[in-house]
């Protein structure tokens, strides 16, 4: 069994990862654009994953773990499982949340995952099997504290100042560059015309780049911290469990000044998730198998 290839896919909504591994091996590994069925279309999603899998080459797993932002839809979770079943022949495949993999990725049975990447979210489970989610709403509805809605709220500060006739500041000059917008009119059309979470969440990094000379920047990540510690917060309540916390996704790991202000909310007990999530997937679909 332990040589039996599977397969793990960690599809995001900025990127996505495939891992082929056999017996603790790893045989190949891929990257490309995020998959989220949940906010593509299905067409962009099947041709992103099609991509994805061919870079591996020819791929016969038995078992494939795939962690999809969007899963939390049940339409797009069985869309998602129809369409690894098509690629996948005879590969017993099964779709879970994004969340589930970092737990399994930090090698943990209980606990509590926050992600914050383009989009956020929190999950835990508890030492009886109990299960909580907080966030994950998408970026049109929430996702608080994540890239996407940073860069949202960013542009919200920078029309305003543009309203008010105040100056734009180093974050809207700088914001402005970014989006390649001469006004607060153009602007708008700009980012209207970003149909993608993930191409918000390019613009995030504007934000931590004037941290340091605009005050508007420095309430903006208190404003991301505030909401990403929430978010575990309500998970603690829901399940009147503490366990570790694990922290991931590319936002919060990638920018200390975020990462260190989550972990002053949150306690003691916060940990970096220090392997890619992928590797929780190839651990799922390993535990898939020796359940059969």
């Amino acid at each position: 069994m332990k040589s039996t290839p599977v397969l793990g896919l960690d599809i995001g909504g900025s990127s996505s990862r495939a891992r082929l591994s056999a017996g603790g091996r790893v045989l190949g590994e891929a990257e490309g654009p995020g998959a989220n069925v949940a906010a593509l279309s299905p067409g962009v999603a099947e041709r992103r994953l099609t991509a994805l899998l061919g870079e591996l080459g020819s791929v016969h797993p038995i078992a494939c773990c795939a962690g999809a932002a969007g899963a939390e839809v049940p339409e797009a979770r069985v869309r998602l499982e129809q369409l690894l079943q098509r690629l996948l022949p005879r590969c017993r495949v099964e779709v879970v949340h994004d969340t589930r993999l970092v737990l399994a990725a930090a090698g943990f049975a209980t606990g509590i995952a926050l992600i914050a990447g383009t989009g956020s979210v929190a999950y835990g489970r508890d030492h009886r099997g109990r299960e909580s989610r907080a966030g994950g709403w998408g970026w049109l509805l929430g996702d608080d504290g994540s890239a996407a809605w940073l860069a949202r709220e960013a542009a919200r500060e920078v029309l305003r100042r543009a309203d008010a006739g105040e100056s734009l500041g180093s974050l809207g000059e700088a914001f402005m560059v970014a989006a390649r917008a001469r006004g607060g009119a153009e602007l708008t059309g700009r980012l209207h015309s970003l149909r993608e979470p993930r191409r918000w969440a390019a613009l995030a990094h504007v934000v931590f780049d004037t941290a340091a000379d605009d005050a508007g920047s420095k309430v903006l990540i208190a404003s991301a911290a505030d909401g990403l510690a929430g978010l575990v917060e309500r998970v603690r309540s829901a399940l009147s469990f503490k366990g570790p916390v694990v922290l991931a996704g590319g936002l919060i790991l990638n920018h200390a000044e975020l990462e260190a202000a989550v972990r002053r909310r949150l306690g003691r007990g916060t940990v970096r998730l220090e392997e890619p999530p992928v590797a929780g997937a190839v651990r799922l679909a390993e535990s898939a198998l020796s359940s059969r």
